[in-house]
Parts: structure tokens; sequence; C-alpha cells
């Protein structure tokens, strides 16, 4: 629990009144709690080697595998590509619907279909424009299309589900998708910039909702007999997700959230449960330091199997590892991306505990957008830029 006592390290200077003061000082206290109480040490791993794929992306968000050694990537702008084995990038795919591309929002993530090699289906999800009066701006959505036989474009769009409230907020669209072993698709959303909507039980935004690939709802769905629920939501309490995956070895879902500042988690997400988001966090209003909500904890409110502090890193990107390319130590552990802290965490479970953890790629000193595994066991990255965006293959030592 004293884990998860944090908050950032002020490096600004403020002229604010005492009970600022007052704050920072005990928040330096728990700061020094916490440390001692860690029991695995992030350690910093250097020497690991890179290897491009291809580069000249703007803002590269998703990535997913294809037969023949292609994949397909999505960039934020509202542009979709599929890259050759060789590295030599599409033109944008064709049949895209109308994306918005404002603040955090665009075209966001994309997953093929378990059985693409015959259905051709992808999945993905944007920022989808509304009505545009004040009350309907833009929200999220998720789409299934089909990739065209020559994979120049997209045939077959539909939205399968999209964000009942739009607004004109511009950050906390979440969208990362997973497809489960039953079928169906897990798909993250954010608060929209509105954190008492996590917590607003006929609102989908801050949630993860669960929907079948044709967008109807589950009927093993937790919420599906409350009134006044929307039946697609699977839990609340988030306040951004931007990474999920499965693990292989028990099928449970994992799940990891932008939190404020010293407040990154990642969760164990399971069927009707609350995260907390805002009424219980371990991060800090950015400009004060002051505390969020009521405290960090709550009854019925879980607590993060793993929280980052007390500087966040911006995680973005989930994946496990099954394959021993890098030997026998890697498999099976989970690999965060990092946008702030421009990296990549390798975290080491037994069960649903955290054994170790370890900062890789930090050398390349890249915002870390994604993370996958490939056909050929190996890790990919996105390295997210809006200039010169990158898929990076990470090579065996």
């Amino acid at each position: 629990m004293i884990q998860r006592l944090t908050a950032r390290a002020q490096k600004r200077a403020f002229t604010l009144p005492q009970l600022f003061t007052s704050a920072v000082a005990a928040s330096t206290l728990l700061l020094a709690l916490a440390a001692s109480a860690q029991a695995q040490t992030p350690t910093n791993t250097t020497g690991l080697r890179t290897e491009q794929v291809t580069a000249g992306l703007s803002n590269p968000w998703g990535m997913a595998f294809l037969p023949g050694g292609r994949m397909i990537v999505t960039e934020r702008p509202g542009r979709m590509r599929v890259v050759e084995p060789d590295g030599k990038l599409s033109a944008p795919l064709t049949g895209l619907p109308p994306v918005t591309a404002a603040g955090q929002g665009g075209l966001l993530d994309v997953i093929t279909d378990r059985e693409f090699a015959s259905n051709r289906t992808i999945y993905f999800c944007f920022n989808e424009p509304g009505t545009g009066d004040a009350s309907n701006i833009w929200g999220t959505a998720l789409a299934r299309a089909q990739l065209s036989a020559d994979n120049r474009g997209l045939e077959n769009v539909r939205v399968i589900w999209r964000m009942a409230k739009k607004t004109s907020a511009r950050h906390h669209f979440g969208c990362r998708i997973v497809e489960a072993a039953d079928g169906t698709l897990y798909m993250g959303t954010g608060d929209r910039g509105a954190q008492d909507r996590s917590q607003d039980m006929s609102d989908t935004a801050g949630k993860m909702i669960r929907v079948n690939k044709d967008g109807s709802i589950p009927k093993d769905n937790p919420f599906l007999a409350r009134t006044g629920v929307p039946g697609e939501i699977f839990s609340a309490g988030h306040r951004n997700i931007q990474g999920a995956a499965i693990n292989p070895a028990d099928g449970k879902l994992w799940a990891h959230e932008h939190g404020p500042q010293g407040g990154d988690e990642l969760n164990l997400v399971e069927a009707g449960k609350n995260y907390g988001w805002p009424t219980i966090t371990y991060g800090r209003q950015y400009v004060t330091g002051l505390r969020i909500g009521e405290g960090t904890e709550k009854a019925g409110m879980e607590q993060p199997v793993k929280m980052w502090g007390p500087t966040s890193i911006a995680p973005s990107g989930l994946a496990f590892l099954t394959s021993d390319r890098y030997g026998a130590q890697w498999k099976g552990s989970a690999f965060v991306g990092a946008l702030r802290e421009r990296a990549v965490m390798r975290i080491q479970l037994n069960g649903n505990k955290i054994v170790s953890e370890e900062v890789i790629l930090k050398d390349a000193n890249e915002r870390i957008r994604d993370v996958r595994q490939g056909p050929d066991g190996l890790l990919y990255v996105l390295a997210d830029d809006a200039d010169n965006g990158r898929v990076l293959r990470i090579l065996p030592r």
C-alpha cells in the first residue's frame, strides 16, 4: 500500500499560500516512506539494440501485424498505412470514416481479427465528429472494416460502438482495443477531461467497455440488468486507458491508465469493478500538488497492482511476451511503453503480483506510444513523433 503513497517532486518555484507548502512537505515525507517500502527498484537496462523498420510517420498510435511480414499502422492525424516487409510505406488507405484530429484525439488504435487470414477484418477506434453543436462535438468510436485484397483501402466500414455523450474536450480519449478468447472486444475510454464522468454510471466515459464484434452487448456483461447503466460497461473509475492486453498465461485482462502527476496505474481489470478515479487516487493536482478526491482508498473501489510515482511515466501500449526470443527470463513478462519516461518498462509477474520491474530502451530516447509482439516473436514499438515517427524492432542481446 505504501508503494502508492507518492507525488511528483515539484520542479517549479511557486508563490502559493502556506497550505501548499505544508502539502508539499507532507508529500515529501510520503515519498521517503514509499521509497523505503519498495521491494523491487526499477533498474535501467542499457545495451539493447533496436532496428528501424520504417520511418516518416506522423504521430503513429497503433499497429497490427498482417500476413506476409506486413503491418498496418495508424497515424493520429487521420491516416492508416500498410508497412511492407522492406519498410516501404503505402499511401494512406482509402475508405476511412471522417476522423477529427484535435488535441490527443484522432485515428488511434487498430487490431486485426483473430481470423484475419480468412476474413481480412480489422477493428480501429478514432475521434468521431458529432453534429457540431456545443454539446455534440466529437467522441471516441469503435469501427470494423475489411482490408481490401490489394491492401490499398478499407471496405464495408461500420461503426459498431460510439460514445453517446460527445464534447469539445481535446484530451483523454482512451482507445486501446483487445480481442478476448471468446471473440468479444474490450476497449478502454477516457474521462474526456471531465473527471466526474468516470463515476457516472449512465455515461461510458472513463470505462472499460465490452461488446461483440457486431457491436451487440454480450449477455454476461456485469451491468446489463441495471436500469440506467449502458450494458456495454465492463468496469468503471478509469481516467484514461491507453494500454490493454490479455495475459495469455491465464486469460486475464490487464490495463494501464494515465493518472494525474504521480498517479499512473496498472490494473487487473475484472467485471463490474470500480477502479476509483477520481474518488481515490495517489496522484496529485498538477499545479498545487494538492490531493484529489477523498483519499487513496475506499470500500468498494480497487487498488492498482502497480502505481508509477513520484513522477508519471505516461504509459501507452501494453504487451505480454510469449516467445523465448529474449531468453527465459523475459518470457511471460509484460511490456509497457512510456511517453514521458521515453522508455519501455519490463514487468515480471508471478500470477497477479509484480516480482520485478526494469527500464529498457532508455538509451533510444524515444516517446514510446505502443508495444506489440510480432509473429516472429520479437517486440516492436512505435516511436511517437509528429515529423518522423518510427516503427522499431527490439533485437535480442
